[in-house]
């Protein structure tokens, strides 16, 4: 089949392949054939060496598809089912997910460092354990969300990451309340999805931060009330809240020096949401006097920081209802063998969300 490979850590370009197999399918196991996954800022960061991740390896992680087949043991799936893609699956059993923090269970990541893949020259990892850029993809079984008939390929697979990852900060983590002032820094798919759960919980101001002037004029269309770049900050700091700061500041880059902005951006007793995954090597820096002093409350959201199952659910009900605009997320569509074009937009900032139709 054909996949999208990355043959080595920091490089840009992947190889569209034909000589690719799925591996590892048997008991507890579902075999998916791939229609559509987003491209997310993550699987960069993947290949860049930000996020750690074996090599060679076939990026993707926000899909959807149909079933092709089932292992032993699989019950509540079939041949046919439409599914999404979920690359952190709850096991139900573990202590995180006995408190209900099923988001923080660690099973999916014990599979990271099994090959998904396998070509002539050898094995080839799935980022995330999944894999998306290729036609199709082996999986356990509670990977496999079954999604209704009436939601689109390209839709589900928004929903399998950015989606629930960005509605689920404002509406999880922060529960923003009410006619506060929010601040969303970094406003790609997952932070226009921020923006989009703050204006359902009734913000009152919204301010999208973004040096990309095109980002910042999609935000305004999504439900923020200003856009700004980030040397304009400081104003809107002053002009909004009088210079106190925010009641909410989203980072949704992952880099210590703009979650120290956002720190900084963040009233005293309010709260700072770091949304963005950043490198282990890179420190953000505070003092001990001022933890204290200011009293900020730091949130980091995983994967929106609730039930991922269940944060699906309630994306596919806003969607319907017409409370959340996941269509306009997808600014470009590209087949696989467009992928390098897609990694371009992305770098330059000119995408929300590229679907990759398979």
């Amino acid at each position: 089949m054909r996949a999208a490979v990355l043959h080595e850590i920091g490089r840009e370009k992947l190889e569209v392949l034909d000589d690719v197999e799925a591996v590892g399918f048997g008991p507890g196991k579902v075999r998916i054939r791939v229609r559509a996954t987003g491209l997310c800022h993550s699987d960069l960061s993947a290949m860049n060496g930000v996020l750690p991740q074996p090599a060679p390896f076939v990026p993707g992680h926000e899909g959807a598809g149909e079933i092709v087949d089932v292992g032993d043991g699989v019950r509540h799936l079939k041949p046919g089912d439409r599914v999404l893609l979920c690359w952190l699956p709850a096991c139900g059993s573990c202590p995180a997910c006995r408190r209900g923090q099923t988001r923080l269970c660690l099973a999916g990541f014990m599979n990271a460092g099994t090959p998904n893949f396998r070509r002539p020259g050898g094995d080839v990892f799935g980022f995330a354990g999944t894999g998306t850029f290729a036609e199709e993809v082996v999986v356990d079984a509670g990977c496999a969300v079954p999604i209704p008939e009436d939601v689109p390929f390209d839709i589900a697979a928004l929903i399998g990451c950015g989606v629930t990852t960005g509605l689920g900060a404002a509406l999880n983590t922060a529960d923003v309340a009410a006619g506060s002032s929010v601040a969303v820094i970094g406003c790609g798919g997952v932070g226009i999805s921020v923006v989009q759960g703050a204006r359902l919980k009734g913000a009152a101001e919204i301010v999208a931060v973004d040096p990309v002037a095109s980002r910042r004029e999609s935000a305004l269309g999504f439900g923020a009330t200003r856009a700004v770049a980030p040397e304009e900050l400081a104003d809107a700091k002053q002009r909004i809240t009088g210079g106190e700061g925010f009641d909410y500041v989203f980072e949704v880059v992952g880099k210590s020096a703009t979650a120290r902005t956002a720190y900084e951006t963040t009233r005293r007793g309010g709260t700072l949401v770091v949304v963005g995954a950043g490198a282990l090597d890179d420190h953000l820096r505070l003092n001990m006097f001022e933890l204290f002093f200011d009293e900020k409350r730091i949130l980091p959201s995983l994967y929106g920081g609730g039930d991922v199952l269940r944060s699906y659910e309630r994306a596919i009900a806003l969607w319907r209802a017409g409370r959340v605009d996941l269509a306009g997320l997808i600014t470009h569509r590209v087949p696989l063998t467009g992928i390098n074009e897609a990694l371009d937009q992305m770098r330059t900032g000119t995408a929300l969300r590229t679907c990759i139709e398979i």
